[in-house]
């Protein structure tokens, strides 16, 4: 019986870890595009977004074991799926914010965009992708323990459905900002200044 309780305990600590690095990453994206985006007027660059699409990357895979977990369907294999997409994300994510750190690693170098707490958004960046990682890793060396165990209580699976769908509609409103800043163009400048999409609508001028 005490085998079987903490085998549960750590299910159900295992469930609401992968809600906080969900949650986690719709506040960083959430908080890069309404605030440093919309408020701030800072554009994202071409890396900027090659970090986003790794942070939503990554999340998807807290995405598929959650919501294979309160369908009952959550398998082992489905487990390690899920932590295999949040480390080829973090991988991918890494590699573009550490290209961006090398890029303004020059003494003198203003970086690009505003600091917080003394680092730049890419470096926080880089910060967030080695937690994954960590986290990943931590989770892989305990094997199946950690399997996500989901609540009865039908509030709490209410609850974690609506996070799942708040970081659907964030990545589906960071989809077309990116198209609305980018236009028809191909490509993407490496210092956005403004959004081609509505310049070449002509509905600002």
């Amino acid at each position: 019986m005490a085998l079987e309780q903490r085998n549960m305990l750590l299910g159900k600590l295992g469930f609401w870890a992968q809600v906080a690095f969900l949650v986690a990453y719709i506040g960083v994206l959430s908080g890069a595009m309404f605030f440093f985006q919309f408020a701030l007027n800072e554009l994202p660059c071409p890396l900027c977004i090659t970090q986003r699409m790794g942070m939503m990357l990554s999340s998807l895979g807290a995405v598929y074991v959650l919501v294979q977990s309160l369908r009952g369907t959550l398998s082992t294999s489905g487990f390690m799926t899920g932590l295999g997409f949040s480390i080829v994300g973090a991988l991918l994510g890494a590699f573009m914010s550490a290209r961006q750190i090398l890029l303004h690693i020059a003494p003198g170098d203003p970086g690009y965009g505003e600091a917080v707490f003394g680092l730049h958004l890419y470096t926080w960046a880089l910060v967030s992708f080695v937690v994954v990682l960590v986290f990943a890793g931590v989770i892989l060396v305990f094997g199946t323990e950690f399997t996500p165990i989901a609540p009865t209580s039908p509030a709490a699976r209410t609850i974690v459905w609506i996070i799942i769908w708040i970081f659907v509609a964030t990545v589906a409103v960071n989809l077309v900002v990116v198209f609305v800043e980018e236009g028809f163009n191909l490509y993407l400048p490496d210092n956005p200044v403004r959004y081609e999409l509505l310049y070449q609508l002509g509905i600002l001028k």
